[in-house]
């Protein structure tokens, strides 16, 4: 074999292991991309098992806090009316994640719905019968323990939006996220009324 075509062969054979390296790095980048919006979208199902699950007991709490304070009807519109806004929204699917108007509009939801349930337990510490009912307070206790999965698994759903989030904007898995259409997801928020210290009257 001439020296020329030994050279030639080399060249080609560097030439083949660059170009194997680098679909090899794309391919394992994509892949890994994937796994990270996968696991956004498990968070995102986790959320809304929740929210669905809050959706789910409303109507039980409503009707057992109206059969004690049944003048509270402004309370009850204001929680059926949030329900049905939630439950609206609750029907977005994972497609929500890559449009922030409509993240934003089921957040919006949720947070409505947050305030009327605070509502409607408020309304029900001025009954002490129903404070003592057994069916309310077992509702309550669910209730409860629903809103806390529900923070638990925003702050996993977040958790999981940041690690893909930096993945698709961090050099050089940014190239490979850009010409697959990778797009940034949005986060969970605190609700406007958390941000700022409630006012305590003695």
């Amino acid at each position: 074999m001439k020296k020329g075509a030994k050279i030639g062969l080399i060249v080609a054979a560097v030439v083949l292991a660059v170009v194997l390296c680098f679909v090899g790095y794309v391919a394992k980048t994509y892949n890994r991309l994937v796994a990270l919006e996968e696991n956004v979208e498990s968070a995102w199902s986790q959320v809304e098992n929740q929210y669905q699950r809050r959706l789910d007991l409303i109507p039980n709490l409503v009707e057992t806090v109206k059969g004690y304070a049944k003048h509270e009807s402004s309370v009850f519109t204001e929680v059926a009316d949030a329900r049905s806004k939630a439950g609206g929204v609750m029907q977005l699917g994972s497609d929500v994640l890559n449009d922030p108007e409509a993240f934003e509009k089921f957040q919006q939801a949720q947070n409505e719905l947050s305030s009327g349930l605070g509502r409607l337990i408020a309304v029900a510490e001025n009954y002490p019968e129903l404070k003592a009912n057994e069916n309310f307070l077992s509702l309550q206790d669910q209730l409860e323990g629903t809103e806390n999965r529900i923070s638990t698994e925003r702050k996993r759903f977040n958790d999981a939006v940041q690690r893909y989030n930096r993945a698709i904007r961090s050099f050089p898995g940014n190239i490979v996220a850009n010409k697959h259409g990778f797009e940034k997801k949005a986060y969970f928020k605190a609700a406007e009324e958390a941000k700022s210290a409630p006012k305590v009257e003695f």
